[in-house]
């Protein structure tokens, strides 16, 4: 199962690999300070942070082509916004994981088909 597609990315920068490439090693690099922040924020039960992070991690992950995973990033959002369904966010963080360690491979072998 493909996580990630590219083609939005290449039609906004005209298919400019160069573009195309630093922009995935940009979603490549922020990953893990994403994991992280998501994972610190929830034990912190700091909701208001995470709800930011998430909205954070959604824009990027969108650039990439992940739709699935943007749309339950701003549901984690919206729920952080008034504290709703606490005991869900961490299943929202996991997928989070699941889902960008799959697309981080994915994103590796096609940066050497550019």
């Amino acid at each position: 199962m493909a996580y990630t597609d590219l083609t939005y990315l290449k039609e906004i920068t005209g298919g400019e690999s160069s573009i195309v490439t630093e922009m995935v090693e940009m979603f490549i690099e922020q990953v893990e300070e994403f994991r992280e922040n998501l994972n610190k924020f929830y034990n912190d039960k700091n909701w208001v942070d995470l709800g930011k992070e998430a909205h954070k991690a959604k824009s990027s992950v969108l650039i990439v082509g992940m739709e699935e995973l943007g749309k339950n990033l701003k549901k984690l959002q919206l729920l952080t916004e008034e504290e709703k369904e606490v005991d869900t966010y961490y299943n929202y963080i996991k997928m989070f994981e699941e889902q960008c360690d799959a697309a981080l491979i994915e994103l590796k072998e096609e940066l050497n088909n550019l």
